[in-house]
């Protein structure tokens, strides 16, 4: 006889909280810790300000759905990377279900979700090819030859700021920059920052001291907080889903839970419910501590069970390694000698300096720090795209990345 699947445990909102969200809502009470649109900061106040057509963070979902480099999430590993498998979570969707699970906390919680929607679909922009292996290893390369660490959060919020020069606003990179999917909190107290020196201070600090300094991190709106617990709700039961798919782990694999839930769907339910139980009405975002040692066990148990999986991690550090040491060492070369003939130059250095030539605070991208234009052009590259440049740039390369395809 086949095994029958256990039904899922879908908790509830407490009574008194949806007797207050209704409440509420009936008599149009608004949360008080709502992020405002037209609060919304921006370097050149000038340029995009709020309207009825238009509010503030509209514009900034609208900027960050139409750059190039959105497009690029649907070819970049969220986990699984070697897997031929139309099925697997790719980063795009774990942007969307980042967003949509946020906005279901803000809806609840009455915050401002088109805020909520600008910093998920912005919060990996910045992301590597290859996942958290591809970013570890453009770490190490850009540490030892700058002694500077790369951090795709705070790569995230250049590409936004700096690279594309969109104006978005300080609300939204905050919530970029301050969001880390591996640190999760029990309780998520906003963190004022004050203004863009301020904010360029804490990115630069994440640059020289690095893991350290993003540990400090806080979003400075509580629809920032909303994001960075979502991020880490967005994953971890669709890890699972993905891993079964892969056939790392089998649907009968165990793991513990006492409240959350170990299966995807209710995991995303119950989080969110203990979410909504602790927070509403409060100035911070807080989990009960039942719920918060739940999320740390299963982060634990995936690390155990998923992502430290041989199967999970072949062909990264034999492969992908040297493969990212190769390009960025070839490319740093044509970058020094100021080779516009290289690729670099007529794949991303013309094109940023293309992109800038509309703002008037643009600056000359050609000169900048060698290391930092590979690390921005390496960084920005989907994980096909990464592999079809080593094969052009090392045609006679032994390194080759060993798939599962369709039919395994």
């Amino acid at each position: 006889m086949p095994q029958t699947a256990a039904p899922l445990r879908y908790r509830k909102l407490n009574k008194e909280i949806q007797e207050q969200i209704e409440h509420d809502r009936a008599n149009h009470i608004n949360n008080p810790y709502k992020a405002n649109d037209n609060r919304a900061v921006r370097r050149d106040p000038e340029r995009d300000k709020s309207s009825l057509l238009r509010p503030a963070y509209i514009r900034d979902i609208d900027k960050i759905l139409h750059l190039p480099l959105y497009n690029r999430y649907n070819d970049k590993t969220q986990v699984f990377s070697f897997f031929c498998n139309d099925d697997i979570t790719r980063r795009g969707l774990h942007v969307q279900l980042v967003s949509r699970i946020a906005r279901n906390i803000g809806r609840l919680l009455d915050l401002n979700l088109d805020l909520i929607e600008a910093i998920a679909l912005g919060h990996d922009i910045g992301h590597t090819p290859f996942g958290h292996a591809g970013e570890r290893y453009l770490s190490e390369i850009l540490y030892t030859e700058t002694g500077r660490y790369f951090n795709h959060n705070v790569h995230s919020a250049r590409v936004l700021d700096l690279l594309y020069r969109r104006n978005i606003s300080l609300q939204v990179l905050d919530g970029v920059l301050c969001h880390n999917g591996e640190l999760e909190l029990e309780e998520y107290r906003p963190l004022p920052v004050k203004d863009f020196e301020d904010f360029d201070r804490r990115s630069e600090k994440c640059y020289t001291v690095g893991r350290e300094a993003i540990e400090k991190l806080v979003p400075c709106t509580l629809e920032g907080c909303v994001v960075r617990i979502s991020d880490i709700i967005a994953y971890v039961g669709k890890d699972r889903q993905d891993a079964v798919t892969a056939k790392i782990i089998d649907e009968n694999t165990p793991f513990s839970s006492n409240i959350i839930g170990s299966k995807n769907a209710e995991m995303i339910n119950n989080l969110v419910v203990d979410i909504v139980n602790n927070s509403y009405g409060k100035d911070h975002i807080k989990m009960s501590r039942a719920a918060y040692e739940d999320l740390k066990t299963a982060k634990r148990e995936n690390y155990e069970k998923i992502y430290r999986n041989p199967k999970a991690n072949v062909s990264y550090d034999e492969v992908i390694r040297p493969m990212f040491n190769d390009i960025y060492y070839r490319l740093l070369e044509d970058v020094l000698k100021k080779d516009k003939e290289s690729i670099i130059y007529k794949h991303h250095v013309n094109y940023i300096k293309e992109g800038m030539k509309y703002y008037t605070d643009r600056f000359d991208y050609g000169e900048e720090e060698p290391n930092q234009v590979v690390a921005d052009y390496m960084a920005s590259m989907t994980d096909d795209y990464f592999v079809e440049l080593y094969k052009r740039l090392f045609p006679n390369s032994s390194y080759s990345i060993r798939y599962y395809s369709y039919f395994e």
